[in-house]
């Protein structure tokens, strides 16, 4: 038994380390206009992470690659990076792997992954509302103003996170129990 806990924490360690490799390998903004919004694919080794391990253990991997991720290869957004990267892949890992946990089936990845979007989002707007103009000396105004690409981000990344995660997924999964 103890070995089993082993292998897991073990897995769980590469997934955040791929994470944050793949941070340091791919990020690009979508829109110049908030050329801080920028796609970048950690979710994907996360969201598998949480298909796996279970929520807890997803959103577990999500805190440790944020704040990884924030102290090294996104240094530059500093607390203000690692929140906002907590919050986003929680919502989106947590649904999503609660929902899979019960369904783990093609379909119920898809419908779990298509929740989990649907609340990144969510989050992420009640989180750009209270949050940024914190961190970022800006006024709700403003954030409000950016709202329309601060939604069209999010759904971008996470639908993008989410099909990848579903092509590799069952490739991958074998690797992450045997």
């Amino acid at each position: 038994m103890q070995n089993q806990k082993i292998k897991k924490l073990t897995r769980m360690a590469i997934l955040i380390a791929v994470s944050i490799v793949l941070v340091y390998l791919i990020h690009f903004p979508i829109f110049p206009q908030v050329a801080f919004l920028e796609y970048d694919p950690a979710d994907v080794s996360i969201l598998m992470a949480g298909f796996a391990y279970g929520p807890l253990s997803g959103i577990l991997v999500t805190i440790i690659a944020s704040v990884i991720q924030g102290l090294t290869v996104s240094a530059q957004s500093g607390i203000y990076g690692i929140i906002m990267h907590v919050l986003a892949t929680s919502a989106l890992v947590g649904i999503s792997s609660i929902y899979y946990k019960k369904h783990k089936t093609k379909q119920g990845a898809l419908i779990s992954m298509g929740l989990g979007c649907v609340a990144m989002v969510i989050v992420m707007i009640i989180a750009n509302l209270i949050v940024t103009p914190y961190f970022m000396g800006v006024t709700v105004d403003a954030v409000i103003g950016l709202m329309p690409f601060i939604i069209l981000f999010n759904m971008i990344k996470a639908i993008l996170n989410s099909v990848i995660t579903f092509i590799i997924y069952k490739h991958i999964s074998p690797l992450l129990h045997n």
